[in-house]
């Protein structure tokens, strides 16, 4: 150290420079040396696919070329795992796992899988067999940085598994099952558990049983995915911190299915054509579901039986939510809320067509609306004598009658009955005869994506109005 300080300044600057080089190139050397001597590989199917996955080092390209590929495939490294891209713009390297297993099975962190075909892995949900399979922790720690796009999946199994993963990408993928097998004995199209900070994006999945299946997961992303021909589209379990956005599914049994979680945000997806419900909502707390649309929820004829009836929103066992700003349209029950279902702030959405617009199973009050703007049914019968857009007479869905016909549904045959009739009559003039239930002080008298298009026009024309022309501008001077 001595020496070091008795040594000219400028040659101990001159050290210390070189000592510092000298560490980021030990740096450099240490943690991107393996991409540095990292290979892309060509392969064709003469080639032993899995002896080169073994005989691989992390960073290396492995290019298969078109053709087919049979076997179950382990990948250990950090590598990437390719289809050769065509001119068409699609791969035609098939990884084809001949009925059994998973066709390929990651071991690591950082692998990609990209352009690939695969087909025809095992069945037996029992060994959770999948197309592609991430399960295992790297180190006791999750797997981190997996990246799975641009392929094509049709197997009989689960699709796209990931198990203890972290800032995984799952984007362009599609995900196809087997109609020919019952819906519960099928696999998730994508399925996601213990899963954070990761995103599910642009992909469609169709004839598994669930489209989207996420347990136990935090903090992921779920958007731009369509869903089609399932049992659900998206199916949530004991996940928190969540955010679905901008989805699609259609000619499917419930388009999203949201249990047991909390602080989840809903918005911007659709669902059209589904048989039993566009939203079920079970034990779901603390969550926000805005700009959703919901449209024809209608029960199949040949599937009918009492009670079994389409609910645009189906609330059970959930509290403590916000929704605003939703569309349901055409479903036989606009929104059912029971057991337990309270403190909900609903306002700000359009209730169209709904046979029954409420199905509130409760004894206590509920007030739809808040700061004066309630929601827009297409049954109100009042009016707005002030043109302020909300109506002047309280909308009240259901009557005691409602919740006796829910009761005992043989009363339906009376409904149009004399006694019926003068039943509603006396109940709207006594009202302490009527039981609580779902009240809406302001309803909209236009669709809120209406009055929302309307309130816009009229800003643009008061801007035009009050803009001073150019000639006047000119003579004023």
């Amino acid at each position: 150290m001595l020496c070091c300080l008795q040594l000219p300044f400028s040659r101990r600057i001159v050290l210390l420079v070189f000592k510092k080089i000298l560490f980021l190139l030990f740096f450099f050397a240490s943690f991107y040396g393996q991409q540095i001597n990292a290979q892309e590989i060509q392969l064709s199917p003469n080639d032993d696919l899995q002896k080169v996955l073994d005989n691989s080092q992390d960073g290396d390209v492995i290019t298969l070329g078109p053709g087919s590929y049979f076997g179950n495939f382990i990948i250990s490294k950090q590598v990437t795992l390719r289809g050769a891209t065509l001119k068409a713009g699609k791969g035609e390297a098939i990884i084809n796992a001949q009925g059994k297993g998973h066709a390929l099975r990651l071991k690591n962190s950082k692998i990609t899988i990209e352009n690939l075909n695969i087909i025809n892995w095992g069945d037996d949900l029992t060994e959770q067999t999948s197309g592609i399979y991430s399960h295992d922790k790297v180190n006791n720690q999750k797997a981190t940085g997996l990246v799975i796009k641009n392929n094509t999946l049709i197997g009989d199994g689960f699709g796209i598994w990931l198990n203890h993963v972290t800032d995984a990408k799952v984007l362009n993928n599609r995900v196809k099952g087997n109609l020919n097998i019952r819906s519960s004995d099928r696999g998730n199209g994508i399925q996601v558990a213990n899963v954070t900070h990761s995103h599910i994006f642009n992909n469609e999945v169709s004839e598994t049983r669930d489209g989207v299946y996420v347990i136990s997961s935090q903090n992921n992303l779920i958007e731009k995915n369509t869903m089609h021909h399932l049992r659900y589209g998206i199916h949530y379990m004991y996940s928190y911190d969540n955010t679905v956005k901008d989805n699609t599914a259609y000619n499917i049994r419930a388009g999203y299915a949201l249990m047991s979680s909390r602080r989840l945000t809903i918005t911007g997806n659709k669902t059209t054509d589904s048989e039993d419900y566009g939203f079920l909502l079970n034990f779901i707390t603390q969550s926000t579901f805005t700009n959703n649309h919901i449209k024809n929820v209608w029960t199949k004829p040949e599937n009918k039986v009492l009670g079994r009836d389409g609910k645009g929103l189906f609330v059970y066992n959930s509290g403590y939510n916000t929704l605003t700003g939703n569309i349901i349209d055409t479903a036989e029950i606009g929104i059912h809320l029971t057991a337990g279902s309270e403190n909900i702030k609903i306002y700000g959405n359009s209730f169209i067509n709904n046979p029954t617009q409420v199905k509130y199973v409760s004894n206590k009050k509920q007030e739809w609306s808040k700061d004066g703007r309630g929601n827009y049914w297409s049954n109100y019968l009042g009016w707005d004598m002030d043109n302020n857009g909300v109506g002047d007479t309280i909308f009240e869905p259901n009557d005691g009658i409602d919740k006796l016909v829910w009761q005992y549904p043989e009363m339906k045959m009376i409904m149009d009955s004399p006694a019926i009739l003068i039943l509603r009559w006396v109940q709207r003039q006594f009202p302490v005869l009527k039981p609580p239930g779902v009240k809406d002080s302001h309803p909209l008298m236009l669709p809120h994506f209406a009055q929302k298009n309307l309130d816009e026009n009229d800003k643009n024309t008061s801007l035009a109005n009050n803009a001073t022309p150019m000639s006047l501008k000119e003579e004023q001077l």
